[in-house]
């Protein structure tokens, strides 16, 4: 890849080394996928007639702690980029520092909550001189991939839906210059849906929408707002994502092909949102709230047309023989579909409760007034990101307790350990019976996922984010423990005294059981028959389990198995069963296609 001229929008078509160039685009993210399949995905992403991979960059995952930078091995960033150089891609990069992407406030570390006057996403100086840390981590990274030094970089987005957002008029000029001054030379980009694109504009930027049907028209639109320009459609929505307690989201292949094909035929250059959703690993899914709040599920299935696991669907045939017509050149052949293995299930045969499993609880604090998450003493002073807090109190009476909307998402409600109740958004009381003796009460609050779009993002603070009050009164010294379950806390669980499970489990609780296998393989973890938690297996967190579904089982990479013996560690809130099981395919407890009004109520 020469130094040639990058590409261009100097009329209605692109160009790129001074020839037409119609980009075809697919989004799949390094974060989202086991480093070891990166090569598999890109592959076929190229034989499905793809020229160009676009990824956001997640800067809570590469920057969890202030001045900590992390872009080794799962977070080798320009590996993947110099991986889709090497395989004959393009790379459209999405820096942010906001993505959206259904992911943990979209994309923003939590730390940034701790300053109370923060606005972010605007030109406010403690946003902005965080980003400029950041930038100068980040950017120097990509420069060198950039077209003109002969990578395979060659455009870069600017921001990310910001005229949703439009709080400050001085942001996308203060992201586009924080780019530019510091070695970003190639194409610049916006990327905003119907509502977004009158906001969305920055001076010598291209616009770009993004769409699902064709119905608000939006192509239009845009063409009126930038004549003599190339349109493009940053995301074209494949699929949707799914939320706990709602369907899983469909679209029909059918449909999208007719309405890609029209994009196509008026030489629109599109790119695919998603090609390969992956998955939300750990506790970084985000959350819609526009006036209810409701968190996004583990899988990022999204239904694109590779699954969450990799396999090929009617989707992508249908779109590789369309996409074969606009090549000039055969695509390649289709690579070989990865196996998977439905393993014997694994029995149970060890649990720890929480209440022992304190001990191993990093941070222990006591405050008069609780403190929510991201004011913790946690991670060298960062705060806790994700994860769970105990909040704990000795009281003297009953009554009624009352969360004031303070819980931030979801709490268990105990007193001396026994299970009284739960609070959330709706459920903001619960009855406390009486006695005058002195009882514990315990708050196990969980952060289900930052909203990562929308007006809430400021609020996001997560644990007990004001008072409590118990018969009006607000309730006073807490202790606090951090539990954000990370691999060290997991292995640590290990030192302690696990009891057999032949003994009635005192919840929540740690269960534990072995999978012996010999050829490590991708699979499905299924839990029929438990409640709500987290699995664990060797340490990684797969992700949430909550029978409300609509996902009924958890992607498991093969590579974070071993031959031999693997540790599944499953945190259970509520009930367990006798065994974890395994399948070979992904279940959805139900599923709904994508309607136009759920458009019209997000966007």
């Amino acid at each position: 890849m020469s130094e040639r001229e990058g590409l261009r929008a100097d009329s209605t078509h692109f160009t790129l080394g001074g020839a037409p160039f119609l980009i075809l685009g697919g989004s799949i993210h390094y974060f989202r996928v086991h480093r070891a399949h990166w090569r598999d995905r890109l592959l076929k992403l190229k034989a499905c007639g793809l020229n160009t991979l676009t990824t956001y960059v997640p800067w809570n995952l590469h920057e969890p702690e202030r001045g900590v930078f992390l872009f080794q091995e799962q977070l080798d960033m320009e590996e993947y980029i110099r991986l889709a150089g090497e395989l004959g891609l393009w790379v459209i990069l999405r820096p942010g520092p906001y993505i959206c992407a259904e992911w943990d406030l979209g994309g923003l570390p939590s730390w940034l909550l701790q300053d109370k006057k923060m606005k972010l996403r605007t030109t406010y100086s403690g946003f902005t001189s965080a980003v400029n840390s950041y930038f100068d981590n980040l950017i120097p990274r990509i420069t060198p991939l950039q077209f003109k030094n002969g990578g395979p970089i060659i455009a870069v987005q600017v921001e990310n839906e910001y005229g949703s957002y439009a709080k400050d008029e001085q942001y996308l000029p203060f992201i586009k210059e924080a780019l530019v001054s510091r070695g970003i030379s190639e194409f610049l980009m916006t990327s905003d849906n119907h509502e977004g694109l009158k906001c969305g504009r920055v001076d010598g930027v291209l616009q770009t929408v993004n769409l699902q049907r064709l119905t608000n028209g939006d192509v239009q639109n845009l063409a009126e707002m930038q004549p003599k320009k190339p349109l493009m459609v940053m995301e074209y929505w494949s699929g949707w994502f799914d939320v706990w307690g709602e369907p899983h989201h469909v679209f029909t292949a059918q449909e999208m092909i007719s309405i890609v094909r029209e994009l196509l035929d008026r030489g629109i250059s599109i790119n695919f949102y998603m090609f390969h959703g992956g998955t939300n690993f750990g506790f970084m899914n985000g959350a819609v709230d526009f006036g209810t709040y409701k968190p996004q599920t583990s899988s990022y299935d999204y239904d694109a047309p590779l699954t969450e696991s990799g396999d090929y669907t009617t989707k992508y045939h249908l779109l590789r023989n369309l996409l074969s017509t606009y090549n000039k050149e055969p695509i390649p052949e289709p690579p070989a579909v990865q196996s998977r293995r439905a393993y014997e299930p694994v029995v149970v045969s060890h649990y720890i409760s929480l209440w022992e499993s304190l001990q191993c609880a990093e941070t222990h604090f006591r405050a008069d007034d609780p403190v929510s998450m991201e004011s913790l003493p946690a991670n060298h002073n960062n705060g806790q990101s994700y994860g769970y807090t105990l909040y704990q109190t000795d009281i003297y009476s009953g009554g009624e307790l009352n969360s004031r909307n303070h819980v931030h998402d979801r709490a268990l409600v105990f007193i001396d350990r026994e299970l009284i109740g739960a609070l959330d958004y709706r459920t903001q009381k619960v009855k406390i019976s009486h006695s005058k003796s002195e009882r514990t009460l315990s708050l196990l609050v969980e952060n289900c996922g930052r909203v990562n779009y929308g007006p809430a993002l400021d609020n996001q603070h997560k644990g007990l984010i004001g008072d409590i009050t118990l018969n009006d009164v607000p309730l006073k010294k807490f202790s606090m423990y951090c539990l954000d379950m990370k691999t060290s806390f997991i292995n640590r669980l290990q030192s302690l005294k696990w009891m057999p499970v032949g003994q009635k489990p005192t919840y929540p609780a740690f269960f534990r059981g072995t999978l012996v296998v010999d050829q490590p393989t991708d699979t499905f973890v299924k839990l029929p028959n438990w409640s709500k938690g987290v699995v664990f297996v060797n340490g990684q967190n797969l992700g949430r389990n909550w029978a409300v579904g609509p996902q009924k089982a958890l992607y498991l990479p093969g590579p974070w198995l071993k031959s031999g013996d693997n540790e599944i560690v499953v945190f259970e809130e509520l009930k367990a069963a006798e065994t974890i099981n395994f399948a070979e395919n992904p279940e959805y407890s139900k599923t709904v296609e994508v309607s136009t009004q759920l458009f019209c109520t997000l966007l």
